[in-house]
């Protein structure tokens, strides 16, 4: 076990504690397996629910740990990265999949990799501190770690908004876009300790309050006007020329992201609709992160957000409209024996 995650049985409960607050709780590689390694122990062990929390008030986790994957990606190692996400996505799979209850409470900022620990469990807690969000567009990625399937789950085009935006949800919009379950604005360590005693998830509704009022709520039927489209090119052609305040900030928003990476995260949702399965989400995600290293705008997405810091990256593509869908194809058609393995999840 590394020092970085603290993995223990306590009472009923198995326990998963992330512990880099002072990097966010971003994931490490050692991370990533010592999770697996606890969900493959406690399948079958004498607990009766899981309970995942993080160290630290700023965040539950911000992602995944990228600098390593920039400086192997620059050295022309494209192993490294893949890998990390094959054997992330694993673990995710086997963190949807898991036969007993997973309580996550979701402090702070949970994003991208975040994502795929906190918000595939059955009891997800967000607080008036929680923002949530799946920013890889930003970073010439798609949304992963499994975070197409809850785009794809999203009420209306919700998902489609979430995914290209990478907008910041509050606890409210968490819980209305299925990323979160209950507000628990109380003290989060009295409901732990109730819930290593008991073992018993009844205990998260008889302590949670009524969700707070989500603005993408009040905002669908704006949002599924626009983003309702089957391409990139749609739903930019469906933005009105006095666009309200929500699809304002959206197309802003937007404008700072890779245009590769919008255009296959629409065609993604999209396919991932068809067939509502995580297995099959993490798969068609996996298309596109085992070639985003050598064909995509990951490396200088890195070195814009975390590297040089300018916050200017130069992408492939100028804008949307340069695009095409053969561009698309190969960064999302079948891996053929490179295809992502998950058979032993289910």
């Amino acid at each position: 076990m590394t020092a970085d995650i603290l993995t223990r049985i306590e009472g009923r409960a198995g326990r998963i504690t992330l512990a880099r607050p002072k990097a966010l709780n971003a994931l490490t590689y050692p991370m990533i397996t010592a999770i697996e390694t606890a969900l493959d122990d406690w399948r079958t062990a004498d607990i009766d629910l899981l309970i995942i929390d993080a160290e630290g008030d700023r965040a539950f986790c911000t992602g995944g740990d990228i600098a390593e994957m920039y400086a192997s990606g620059k050295a022309g190692d494209l192993d490294y990265g893949r890998r990390f996400w094959r054997d992330e996505y694993r673990m995710n799979a086997k963190l949807f999949r898991f036969p007993k209850p997973v309580v996550t409470f979701l402090q702070g900022f949970t994003m991208g990799g975040g994502v795929g620990v906190g918000c595939h469990g059955s009891h997800r807690i967000v607080d008036k501190t929680s923002r949530i969000a799946m920013p890889e567009c930003g970073i010439g990625l798609v949304p992963d770690v499994g975070g197409s399937l809850l785009l794809a789950r999203a009420p209306g085009r919700i998902g489609e908004y979430l995914g290209l935006t990478a907008d910041r949800m509050d606890a409210g919009d968490a819980i209305f876009a299925g990323f979160a379950d209950h507000f628990v604005p109380q003290d989060w360590e009295t409901l732990k300790s109730r819930l290593i005693e008991t073992g018993d998830p009844k205990e998260v509704k008889r302590i949670a309050s009524d969700a707070p009022e989500s603005r993408l709520k009040n905002a669908q039927d704006d949002i599924d006007r626009v983003f309702s489209g089957t391409s990139l090119g749609d739903i930019m052609r469906a933005f009105p020329a006095a666009p309200s305040d929500i699809l304002g900030r959206a197309k802003d928003l937007m404008s700072r992201n890779a245009p590769l990476a919008l255009a296959a995260t629409v065609q993604i949702i999209h396919r991932v609709r068809n067939d509502l399965t995580i297995e099959h989400a993490l798969e068609q995600e996996y298309r596109f992160t085992h070639r985003a290293v050598a064909q995509g705008d990951f490396i200088e997405g890195i070195r814009a957000a975390i590297i040089d810091k300018d916050l200017n990256p130069r992408w492939q593509h100028a804008g949307w409209e340069d695009v095409i869908d053969s561009d698309v194809q190969q960064m999302t058609a079948p891996l053929g024996t490179e295809a992502l393995q998950l058979e032993d999840t289910k």
